[in-house]
């Protein structure tokens, strides 16, 4: 099979096409002959040599791919409801820019009606992550107030959607005015253009000094003391990346003061079982929305695999909005 490697950690350069011994799907696995493969920042920091994949992973980069199973564990495939030649997504710990790819058959997902296996590619990491992050860990409710660091992002682009739909109220932040009607258009709230206002400051106002309930942050570093400080009684941050930086320091005693919870997370080296429970809350609660048509893709461009150098140079530039799609 063609895949894509790196050949070296580096620049969006060290990435090559090149030919690969076709994948073997294992017990309570399916193998998917692959449509198209999502691009991702995860994608971006192995290629530059600071995120390998997880043990017994491939060292293919590629977390989520959508296309048509071509064989696998016929048992573990019968109890999911899912046969040779349907059409799936799946959220995969590596080996996903390729064009085959196994997978546990637990995190697999039907393509949903109305989508294409271009759009359906888009929805494994963000959904999982945004699902898992903003639902399970931080509880946000009905009436809530999110705040979604990075709104025109993968992440941010479904979390609007998702908050939305489950009726909360969403406040973004984005590096331009462009980025932030996207988010309004997409049903935030409010949008705030970080390069011209204090995000902080912008939401207690916002929220008429109560604070926000929940934020979803790809930032961390100097954000967090501000998060914490806009952040609602009982309020949950939940860190999910750290562009910003890894160290944080903020004022503890509004911590204590607040009641507010900080955690974080990484999904890529959980186990199976913790991804099969994210897979059936998602074909639950999100893919009916999907099917509706109430969430929708949000997919800036798809290139061609070979062109997955040209990918991460435009994902690294931050210009895009939504998803970046490799197709084969």
């Amino acid at each position: 099979m063609k895949a894509i490697e790196i050949t070296a950690p580096g620049g969006p350069e060290v990435l090559h096409l090149a030919e690969r011994a076709a994948p073997v799907a294992g017990t309570g696995e399916l193998l998917i002959r692959v449509a198209a493969s999502g691009v991702n920042r995860p994608d971006v920091l192995q290629r530059k040599g600071l995120y390998p994949p997880p043990p017994g992973a491939s060292d293919i980069p590629g977390l989520e791919v959508a296309g048509q199973i071509v064989s696998g564990d016929t048992d573990a495939m019968a109890t999911a409801g899912l046969g040779v030649d349907d059409h799936v997504c799946a959220l995969v710990a590596g080996g996903g820019y390729a064009e085959l790819c196994a997978a546990p058959v637990e995190q697999c997902l039907p393509v949903p009606k109305g989508l294409g296996d271009v759009e359906a590619a888009t929805l494994p990491e963000t959904c999982f992550t945004v699902w898992s992050n903003v639902f399970d860990r931080a509880r946000l409710q009905p009436g809530e107030t999110l705040l979604v660091q990075g709104g025109s992002s993968g992440i941010g682009v479904t979390a609007i959607q998702l908050a939305k739909a489950f009726g909360a109220k969403v406040i973004v932040t984005a590096g331009s005015d462009e980025k932030c009607a996207a988010c309004l258009a997409l049903g935030a709230d409010h949008a705030i253009n970080y390069r011209q206002q204090d995000f902080a400051d912008e939401v207690r106002r916002i929220t008429d000094q109560r604070g926000a309930d929940v934020i979803l942050d790809i930032v961390a570093g100097a954000y967090v003391a501000r998060e914490v400080a806009c952040l609602a009684e009982d309020g949950r941050l939940v860190i999910i990346a750290v562009q910003g930086g890894g160290q944080a320091q903020f004022d503890a005693a509004t911590l204590l003061r607040k009641r507010l919870t900080v955690s974080g997370s990484t999904l890529r080296p959980r186990t199976v079982a913790f991804k099969a429970a994210i897979a059936k809350a998602l074909k639950k609660y999100v893919w009916p929305l999907l099917e509706r048509g109430r969430v929708k893709p949000v997919i800036h461009k798809a290139f061609p695999a070979a062109e997955a150098a040209q990918a991460h140079a435009l994902m690294e530039t931050s210009q895009h909005i939504g998803k970046l799609v490799l197709t084969w």
